[in-house]
């Protein structure tokens, strides 16, 4: 955890407090290259496991999506119960329901046997599709509400 999370945040403090304009450079192309790294974990991970996947593969994929779900949906009562504005609510959502699959994948990949890591690949092509459904279904929402006020 210490390699994969907590050293590559703090360098990245660091390099943006002393290298301001060099980061404000690379900015606009670093979502790409974290989506390129991610594609990259989950295909080694899928690769090193890809019977087990076949074999298990419906009943993960269930869970997965069943998990993800669940999160986001706690996550946005959770802001509801509080009293937060929507805004706030569906940022809750998308942080309590996009856990950090790649850090998932990789963990498990490293540390516990190969198929122990097919919930985390499974899970990093879902909560893709899932996000960008949340997001279609949010702006769908706000035309709505633009239109009818």
């Amino acid at each position: 955890i210490v390699k994969i999370v907590l050293v590559p945040v703090i360098l990245g403090l660091v390099v943006r407090v002393f290298l301001p304009k060099a980061v404000a450079r690379v900015l606009p192309v670093l979502p790409w290259v974290s989506v390129i790294a991610i594609a990259v974990v989950v295909a080694l991970v899928v690769s090193n496991a890809h019977d087990s996947i076949l074999d298990a593969g419906l009943s993960v994929l269930v869970a997965v999506i069943l998990h993800n779900l669940l999160g986001m949906a706690l996550g946005f009562g959770a802001g509801a119960a509080t009293g937060q504005p929507l805004r706030k609510r569906r940022t809750m959502a998308i942080e309590v329901g996009m856990q950090n699959s790649g850090l998932a994948a990789g963990l498990a990949a490293q540390y516990m046997e190969p198929l122990s890591a097919i919930p985390g690949a499974i899970f990093s092509v879902w909560h893709n599709i899932s996000g960008s459904l949340f997001a279609m279904l949010c702006r769908a929402v706000d035309r709505r509400r633009a239109t009818t006020h």
